[in-house]
């Protein structure tokens, strides 16, 4: 037998000796050793929970054990692996293509009586890595994509399909990253894929893998042009006020409509979660949503679908009067005596230490029964305490002796929906219910509750998205999500959005939280929603040209919460809107250069967009003016710098008053710099929206000046 196995495409070549461990990753384009072989980490290994061959039980401790790969030899495209002091093998497939080589974890090759005759059928596997390969630090690193790169060369581990667990683990100067099969989600025929290739054939490769596997269009999806528009977000829209909605995203600029799902069906809030009953004003059902979406896209909006398609709400049918078996349990306990209809203490065989206490989620399933519990003893006999029977209208019955049941699965996020059980069809049920409204005439979908799922979530997460994705008649322009595995970046090609932060500290929390996240997003390949900004009572022009110009620095849009009766009370609406509508503007026609993209990345300085009277914008650097007009907090104000004349913004922030003008030379009063002159013959204006008045002068002398001025 050859001392080393080549494997290769027209783009790496992977050398892995008789040994098993990896000697060599060369990329062929840029001809650079890709891995550090100095490390001897074998390619593959096998984890159990506990020896089982007889021998290796005596000899070693019982407990969970990882053998390496200690051997391996290439017959036509499968490699059959040997690892140390078990006797099995296994069989890896290979699916060499010019883009990718897929490793896929065939079969196991096991002698008779390797396991003594045990009653069992072997072999014991509880993981089982495919592949893994110890590479070398670059530049950049996508943890979501699993992917090291510079701009030269790029090295990816990735899974084929939502079974098999990709990570990276961090080590001095290298990353071992990684392909598992897992006991409980699929062994035999997970598989994952190698890719080593120069930098920018990366999206190429991976979007051939894509069409080869049937996968959803990561990269297709990414190449999109909507990707970079930002959308007006509405939960009580329909065919009632719709056209009000549109007008409103209109004047924002607005191109694309994320619609909750409160819009279309019954309930307040989760509490009706899985039933999907659509509302009186749709009496045809899905047909007069399409009339509605029609509306939309006939005005130049594309409309997307927000779901939270893992819960299922207190009120629902599946939750009430009987419970349904598949809501998921995140503890099991069996009955240790029979429950009559009147027992109020629940005896269980196992411990119930470190139950859940939160008043709201302590609450145990049993049949269809739900039951409230006030507490529990550690001590035996094992029990629950103070139970309250028939919770949330639920059918009181009685429950024989070794019944099993255990603690419901209620969300973290207030306690009024909770979680189903990822390993029933019940998810498929919600799938299907989702997929009639979204075929009405939506273009893409937020998965919202996206981490409400059982464990393990690195499969559970995206193929929970998966199971909605596929049911869907048309492939989504994109998809965002509230959370993300390893699978979700071939659906998740929007990346995730932010929930809001409240104007006091909107403008820290946009750099704290998307501003941190964005460059890391980028290594991904991926742009993400810096935001669902509520419009609250205190929204000023300034927040919202914040935050929507540090998203436009990295490629991403953000979201606005469009509620009618906020908007309509708000003095300043015109102005915040005109904000968003300017900065639309740019990213719909590519305006920024990448100098500008660089400015806008500095943390601390803000910056405002201004017409530049030839149908395109000036970016320009703003400072606040603190305590303009004298401390009058109703006051708003701005400086900078154009065409060598210092210029202040002014606004009233709640109203409008009259606004004293500073004493200098050569004072202009414009709506927009450079437009319009305002006359102001007794020294004054009213101020309620954006007025720019400039000097001669400087930014700061304008900015001092500003300070002296009134506003009564």
């Amino acid at each position: 037998m050859s001392d080393f196995i080549r494997i290769e495409n027209e783009q790496f070549c992977l050398t892995v000796g008789s040994d098993a461990v990896v000697r060599s990753l060369i990329c062929h384009a840029t001809g650079e050793e890709c891995v550090d072989a100095s490390q001897m980490l074998p390619l593959c290994s096998v984890t159990q929970h506990r020896p089982f061959n007889n021998e290796i039980k005596l000899a070693h401790p019982n407990k969970r054990m990882t053998f390496a790969a200690n051997r391996i030899r290439r017959e036509g495209d499968s490699l059959i692996v040997g690892f140390e002091l078990i006797g099995y093998e296994a069989v890896i497939t290979l699916n060499v293509k010019p883009q990718y080589i897929g490793f896929k974890l065939a079969d196991f090759i096991v002698p008779e009586g390797a396991f003594g005759g045990l009653c069992m059928t072997p072999p014991p596997v509880a993981e089982f890595r495919i592949l893994q390969l110890p590479v070398k630090n670059r530049e950049k690193f996508g943890e979501w994509l699993n992917v090291a790169w510079d701009n030269k060369t790029a090295v990816n581990v990735l899974a084929t399909s939502p079974y098999a667990r990709i990570d990276a683990e961090k080590r001095l100067g290298f990353r071992i990253m990684s392909a598992d099969a897992v006991q409980g989600v699929k062994i035999r025929g997970t598989e994952a894929a190698l890719i080593a290739c120069a930098s920018d054939k990366l999206m190429d490769n991976i979007d051939a893998l894509e069409e080869d596997y049937g996968l959803p269009h990561g990269v297709k999806n990414r190449r999109n042009s909507p990707l970079n528009a930002s959308m007006y977000w509405v939960h009580d829209m329909g065919p009632h006020n719709v056209d009000e909605h549109i007008a409103r995203a209109k004047q924002g600029g607005f191109r694309m409509m994320l619609i909750y799902y409160t819009c279309l069906y019954t309930g307040s809030g989760y509490s009706r979660l899985g039933d999907y009953d659509y509302k009186d004003c749709y009496p045809n059902g899905a047909a007069d949503v399409k009339k509605m979406l029609d509306k939309i896209k006939a005005a130049g909006i594309t409309p997307g679908f927000h779901i939270l398609h893992t819960h299922i709400g207190l009120q629902s049918r599946l939750v009430t009067p009987v419970a349904d078996h598949r809501l998921h349990l995140t503890r099991h306990f069996t009955l240790a005596r029979p429950l009559s209809e009147e027992d109020t203490t629940v005896y269980v065989q196992e411990n119930p230490e470190d139950s859940v206490m939160h008043e709201k989620v302590r609450v145990l399933r049993f049949g269809g029964e739900l039951i409230f519990y006030d507490g529990y003893s550690t001590e035996y006999p094992y029990c629950f305490t103070g139970c309250k029977r028939g919770h949330l209208k639920t059918n009181v019955v009685a429950h024989p002796l070794g019944e099993i049941g255990g603690i419901l699965d209620i969300s973290e996020f207030g306690a009024t929906s909770l979680y189903l059980d990822q390993n029933t069809d019940l998810q498929d049920e919600i799938a299907d219910k989702i997929a009639e409204a979204y075929d009405a005439g939506f273009a893409f979908i937020y998965y919202d509750g996206s981490e409400g799922t059982n464990a393990p979530f690195d499969f559970h997460v995206p193929n929970a998205q998966y199971r909605i994705y596929k049911k869907l008649g048309k492939e989504p322009l994109f998809c965002e999500g509230a959370a993300k595995s390893h699978f979700s970046w071939h659906m998740l090609s929007g990346g995730n959005a932010f929930d809001q932060f409240r104007m006091n500290i909107f403008k820290e929390k946009i750099i704290e939280f998307p501003f941190e996240e964005a460059p890391r997003m980028a290594q991904d390949f991926t742009r993400l929603n810096f935001g669902w900004w509520a419009f609250f009572d205190d929204t000023q022009p300034d927040h919202y040209e914040f935050g929507t110009s540090r998203a436009a620095a990295w490629n991403c849009p953000v979201t606005m919460k469009g509620y009618l009766d906020r908007m309509a009370k708000h003095p300043r609406v015109g102005d915040i809107l005109e904000v968003m509508r300017r900065w639309e503007d740019v990213r719909a026609r590519n305006l920024l250069t990448d100098a500008d993209k660089e400015m806008l990345k500095d943390p601390a300085q803000e910056h405002t967009l201004l017409l530049d009277g030839k149908g395109g914008y000036t970016l320009v650097p703003y400072n606040v003016i603190d305590g303009a007009a004298q401390g009058n907090e109703a006051a708003a104000a701005f400086s900078f710098t154009l065409d060598g004349r210092g210029y202040a913004v002014l606004w009233h922030k709640t109203g409008e008053g009259t606004l004293t003008l500073p004493t200098l030379p050569d004072l202009r009063i414009e709506k927009e710099p450079g437009g319009e002159i305002m006359e102001a013959a007794d020294g004054t204006i009213t101020l309620a929206g954006k007025v720019y008045i400039s000097t001669a002068v400087s930014e700061a002398e304008m900015a001092e000046a500003v300070r002296t001025i009134t506003l009564a």
